[in-house]
């Protein structure tokens, strides 16, 4: 068994980790515990109580969370040079087709959303094999495929991400930074947690959210109660 270090024996002395916490005790209590020299990244992980391998039970879409991740997204716009001004101007970070598309192919994929407009799919679902295990894949359901550039690259800036179950059932996703108030990391938690009871499959038996865990950057993770989600 590996030896825990001092850090994380320290942080699990603070806490007790077969217990689940209300959603804004647990916020408080990652706050408290991560202890790492940088910011942060606060992150959730929902098991769900769903089959992933059936097409009706796969989870999907997007939430804008209410205070932002507090990362600084890399947003490229592929489309025609006129969307492409207006992805610029919007905020986005790059913005361009050919030239992209070829550096793609060649295997370069240092971005973190991809949005493109509906006319250029043909040269980028050619990318499929590059985007797809990144997750850069452009798609309508996230709204990462529009004519409106200039408004997907705002709420992508702004704090909209997206989130799809993986194979074992569980959805992972960023909800903040260390440095954010315990509210805001509870309000971003919240606000995706709720977005994910509206997902539910009608198929899905039993229960739906079988378990919530938050972390942050090298810390343990603490359970959240599902139970004191707000409606």
């Amino acid at each position: 068994m590996a030896k825990l270090s001092k850090k994380r024996k320290a942080a699990l002395a603070k806490f007790d980790a077969t217990r689940a916490y209300e959603l804004n005790e647990a916020t408080k209590i990652i706050k408290q515990i991560s202890s790492t020299k940088f910011d942060a990244t606060v992150d959730i992980a929902v098991r769900l109580g769903v089959d992933p391998k059936k097409s009706t039970e796969m989870v999907r879409g997007t939430v804008s969370l209410p205070h932002g991740t507090g990362r600084d997204v890399r947003v490229l716009v592929l489309a025609d040079p006129a969307k492409c001004e207006e992805a610029m101007a919007a905020g986005a970070d790059m913005a361009g087709l050919d030239e992209y598309v070829d550096k793609i192919k060649e295997g370069w994929t240092d971005v973190d959303v991809i949005i493109c407009t509906p006319n250029v799919m043909a040269k980028v679902g050619a990318l499929g094999r590059v985007l797809g295990p990144r997750g850069l894949m452009p798609n309508p359901k996230t709204g990462t495929v529009t004519m409106d550039v200039a408004k997907a690259v705002q709420e992508v800036k702004a704090g909209k991400i997206d989130f799809k179950v993986d194979k074992s059932g569980i959805i992972h996703a960023v909800i903040g930074k260390a440095s954010f108030d315990a509210d805001k990391l509870s309000a971003n938690a919240n606000e995706l947690l709720t977005t994910l009871v509206k997902l539910k499959p009608s198929t899905a038996k039993g229960t739906y959210i079988k378990s919530i865990s938050i972390s942050s950057t090298m810390s343990p993770g603490v359970l959240v109660d599902s139970r004191s989600l707000q409606s």
